[in-house]
């Protein structure tokens, strides 16, 4: 029994027979490989379009901000995974990667649709400022956090955003969601009586958008970033082991009150 839409039994991704292998319509062995860089090769994968100087640049940039971020519930996870596991490379991998989510690492894309909201205000006739501040009354009232705003470590600014924002400014691509993030700083200030320092994710989300990023696949960086992070945990995990020792400290930090 089929279940859900049906779809053409077609792919326009890869094909290879004995002596080739073709991806989105290029040979693979003589027309990308040695052409191509990873962020440009994730981009053409994606799209089937050869990307631009800046979206490869901006692509190679996020991936790099995004891979380390210190002993997350992610890479302790992993750790402790391999650990436990020590032949399963792959198993650790993919325990990190479930543990990536819309609190660590995973709201760009949700930034993204209250970005275009708030361009599409503005593009209708209300000032920045007036979007912006809507929208965050909006988050506040129903009681909903404000991607892209407040950080643990970082404040008041996560210099992380700062770049890149002046490589945007720097390489002449900020358009309509650059401005319109700009002016949420001052009304998250306001809707929430405090300054919540902007993170990662709220310029990730405008560039990539301004850069025409397909939307639905925004979150893919950060769990392509992720990838490239937890691996480098993993061989420090087979050289210098330290996920029995997290799993030792995280039950002795715990109190049992049960009957």
């Amino acid at each position: 029994m089929l279940i859900g839409k049906k779809g053409e039994a077609k792919t326009a991704i890869e094909t290879a027979d004995a002596s080739s292998i073709t991806v989105r319509g290029k040979d693979l062995c003589n027309e990308i490989m040695g052409h191509t860089s990873i962020a440009e090769f994730f981009f053409f994968h994606l799209t089937g379009r050869e990307p631009s100087a800046d979206q490869a640049f901006f692509m190679d940039v996020l991936v790099v901000a995004l891979a380390e971020h210190g002993l997350t519930p992610s890479v302790q996870a992993a750790r402790m995974t391999l650990a436990a596991a020590p032949e399963a490379l792959q198993g650790a991998v993919a325990a990190g990667l479930l543990g990536v989510g819309s609190v660590i690492l995973g709201s760009a894309d949700i930034c993204g649709e209250m970005l275009d909201d708030a361009a599409t205000r503005i593009e209708g006739g209300e000032t920045a400022e007036a979007a912006a501040l809507a929208i965050a009354q909006e988050h506040k009232d129903a009681g909903k956090f404000i991607s892209g705003f407040g950080h643990p470590i970082h404040h008041p600014v996560d210099p992380r955003a700062v770049r890149i924002l002046d490589l945007a400014d720097e390489r002449g691509v900020s358009g309509r969601h650059v401005g319109a993030l700009r002016a949420f700083p001052d009304a998250v200030a306001r809707v929430w009586g405090k300054p919540l320092p902007m993170n990662l994710q709220g310029p990730m989300a405008a560039v990539l958008l301004d850069l025409d990023f397909p939307k639905a696949a925004i979150r893919g960086i950060p769990i392509l970033a992720r990838t490239v992070g937890l691996i480098g945990h993993l061989n420090e995990e087979m050289e210098r082991p330290i996920g029995f020792l997290l799993a030792h400290h995280g039950e002795e930090a715990i109190t049992y009150d049960g009957e």
